[in-house]
């Protein structure tokens, strides 16, 4: 996706994407794209098979739930966050239920297949043996279904909103505040998939004022979450974790970074706390500058080409803040016993 991410924004080899400069890359790019963001895509539905799986359902119907909550028939979160106003309803009972999906997010999903789990347990021990293929799997997933679209989701989707409402609100009091906090939530906003509500309020202010404030600073969390990931490699002993982990910090880098929380920094904890950290302070270093971006492209090194000319400087060493803290802090932490013993199991 990093990599897709070169050939497909402008300003980075040329003044145009190079797609445009090199049409006969296209197929190449979109190519690259599918295969890359599948996963990404279907999140919920590997989510799904493995939180039904550890809740002790059946993990099948978890991938099938998963799958329920991406349907096409459903209007993206994300495109949701943009325009609200064009969502359709299901007439259900009186009740008027939003067809809306939860592509890329996770908590939905994890309170559903706990739900799911439960439900099928339910069911199995109170409906004979002979016929519960005919009517458990198709019991549980309509009614965890049904609560999904009508209680789980809107108060999952209610929670994200005052997140939202919460930060921008924040910014109006005290932008460096808000800028460290904002800096710092960022990829626990990412583990959870609500960060892509901060995509409509970035696109709202390029169209109304020209510039987007809260983009620059989601930037530093992409280049925390590499730079843990890259002292990881250092630290860690683990062959394959070191192949993992640079990896990791590469994609993370290029705009990708779920591969580091989730693949490395998760995995240890403490490099995700240092990533968080030296991504707030760069996010209030960025805040107290008023940096402002034209655009959103990749959320990584190439991250200033988006930027107003002006604020390149203190940009960079924003930049440079969030990989320097990152880095110091991971190595520090890594030390503690409680850390280094966990290094060493690995």
């Amino acid at each position: 996706m990093g990599l897709n991410n070169l050939l497909a924004n402008p300003g980075i080899f040329y003044k145009q994407p190079v797609l445009e400069v090199h049409p006969g890359w296209a197929g190449i790019s979109n190519m690259i794209n599918v295969i890359a963001s599948t996963s990404f895509s279907f999140l919920p539905a590997l989510v799904g098979w493995s939180a039904v799986k550890k809740f002790g359902g059946n993990p099948v119907l978890g991938i099938v739930l998963g799958l329920i909550l991406i349907n096409p028939a459903l209007m993206p979160g994300a495109q949701y966050a943009k325009t609200p106003e064009e969502v359709q309803y299901w007439n259900i009972l009186g009740l008027n239920i939003a067809k809306i999906g939860y592509q890329g997010q996770v908590i939905p999903i994890l309170f559903s297949s706990f739900l799911l789990a439960k439900t099928e347990q339910f069911l199995s021990k109170r409906i004979p043996d002979m016929v519960q293929l005919i009517f458990v799997a198709p019991l549980t997933l309509l009614i965890t279904g049904f609560f999904t679209f009508t209680i789980i989701g809107p108060v999952t989707m209610w929670f994200a909103n005052l997140i939202t409402n919460g930060v921008v609100g924040l910014f109006d009091i005290s932008p460096v505040i808000a800028g460290i906090i904002f800096g710092a939530i960022v990829s626990p906003l990412v583990v959870t998939g609500m960060h892509h509500l901060f995509l409509g309020v970035n696109l709202q202010m390029i169209g109304a004022l020209g510039y987007a404030t809260l983009w620059p600073i989601q930037v530093m969390a992409s280049l925390g979450q590499g730079a843990a990931a890259l002292a990881i490699f250092f630290i860690c002993k683990n062959k394959k974790m070191k192949g993992v982990a640079v990896s990791a910090a590469i994609s993370a880098w290029l705009g990708i970074t779920e591969p580091a929380i989730f693949g490395v920094n998760l995995r240890y904890r403490f490099p995700f706390v240092a990533s968080m950290i030296g991504a707030g302070v760069a996010g209030g270093i960025v805040s107290f500058a008023g940096v402002k971006a034209g655009s959103i492209g990749i959320s990584g090194l190439p991250a200033f080409l988006s930027i107003f000319t002006e604020y390149w400087g203190v940009y960079f060493l924003a930049m440079g803040t969030s990989i320097a803290i990152t880095v110091v802090l991971t190595l520090v932490f890594s030390k503690m016993k409680i850390f280094e013993k966990q290094l060493q199991e690995d």
